[in-house]
């Protein structure tokens, strides 16, 4: 395992991205397209920024990026890149709607690696990730165009097959993934949802 993370991170460090979770990202859009050139993309949880920036690289410079954190964030984008607007916000915070929607009204993706501090404490570790999650959801419901996707990180344990379940209402492809990139050990799965209904 160690070899493994050991290749992602120096590899994140080569290509220049501030962490190695970006080829999870890159894993999930290079099978599901989750965004395309000229879409905008919502980031929620974007802190050190490196899903903000690689997919600010996809969706090209008529595409348009914004990133959310607690924890500020400030990365320039690569050439031939979106605009990435950083917020520093807090994605609980009812006022970050409207902080957002000051920049754009909707977007193709809402995308997701946010997790909680972990005390590890299983159980509590993953009604703290569920809390997230949801919000996440709320923020998606609030967002997404129709046939818009989403994408988020979740701790697994007793609530996550509701969390599945409620997906499916609203989205006519869902999957949970474990990238390879993730380390075999971690709890930690995403979840798609594609082809967002309402």
């Amino acid at each position: 395992m160690r070899k493994v993370r050991d290749y992602y991170f120096k590899k994140a460090k080569k290509d220049k991205y501030p962490a190695r979770s970006v080829f999870k990202l890159e894993e999930v859009q290079k099978k599901y397209r989750l965004f395309r050139r000229g879409d905008a993309v919502l980031d929620l949880g974007c802190h050190p920024g490196s899903w903000s920036l690689y997919a600010s690289g996809v969706v090209g410079t008529k595409g348009l990026v914004v990133g959310v954190d607690l924890q500020e964030t400030n990365q320039e984008p690569r050439d031939g890149g979106s605009p990435i607007h950083w917020i520093c916000g807090d994605i609980t915070n009812p006022e970050l709607v409207g902080q957002v929607k000051a920049l754009r009204p909707a977007f193709k993706a809402v995308i997701s690696d946010i997790a909680p501090k972990t005390t590890g404490n299983r159980w509590a570790d993953h009604q703290s990730s569920m809390r997230l999650v949801r919000q996440t959801l709320e923020l998606a419901h609030i967002f997404l165009h129709e046939k818009g996707h989403y994408l988020c990180k979740i701790f697994q344990g007793e609530d996550m097959p509701e969390f599945v379940s409620q997906l499916k209402e609203h989205f006519a492809f869902v999957k949970v993934i474990k990238p390879q990139s993730s380390r075999k050990e971690s709890r930690e799965v995403f979840l798609i949802g594609m082809d967002y209904r309402g």
